[in-house]
């Protein structure tokens, strides 16, 4: 390989690495914007991050968010029921793999519920895949650091009176 070679696949090898930082910069930020809102109660534009055929893989349990959530509105059902449950979050690491049509994402979220009185409910630590087709969410798997807290939490909630979405209660 000549020198001329040699520097242009470097400076091609470097574009591209900064390229894909800026990527994972961006798409951090968007991320940590749209949990903003989820915190603030607002889900809806995390939700328009999700493919209308999406599904969110959440940890089996006795709690209401236990399962696999098929599509959209299934989703925004179960964004319903985090922001009812008064759950706030933080991102605190984002990372990237893959092309830009089929992305996935990682990300570290550490979230916490304080009841009423002050009291905090809940807290955990969550790892998320999340697998996306040009650029929207296809499949999300969040794995948690205790998924006893989950149904302890929702035990919790539910003798505050804060029901499931859609329920009776």
């Amino acid at each position: 390989m000549t020198n001329d070679r040699l520097i242009a696949a470097s400076a091609g090898a470097a574009a591209t690495l900064a390229a894909r930082a800026a990527l994972t910069r961006a798409l951090a930020l968007k991320l940590r914007r749209d949990i903003a809102k989820l915190n603030a109660g607002d889900y809806r534009p995390l939700l328009r991050t999700f493919a209308d055929d999406a599904r969110l893989v959440f940890n089996d349990g006795d709690h209401r968010w236990a399962g696999e959530h098929r599509g959209r509105d299934a989703i925004e059902r179960f964004f319903q029921d985090f922001t009812t449950a008064g759950i706030r979050g933080e991102v605190k690491e984002v990372g990237l793999a893959g092309p830009l049509w089929a992305l996935t994402l990682i990300v570290r979220f550490d979230d916490a519920v304080i009841g009423p009185d002050g009291e905090e409910l809940y807290r955990n630590r969550v790892a998320i895949v999340a697998r996306t087709r040009w650029g929207k969410i296809v499949r999300q798997d969040d794995f948690f650091e205790d998924t006893n807290r989950i149904a302890n939490l929702d035990r919790r909630l539910m003798e505050l009176g804060v029901a499931p979405v859609g329920s009776a209660a």
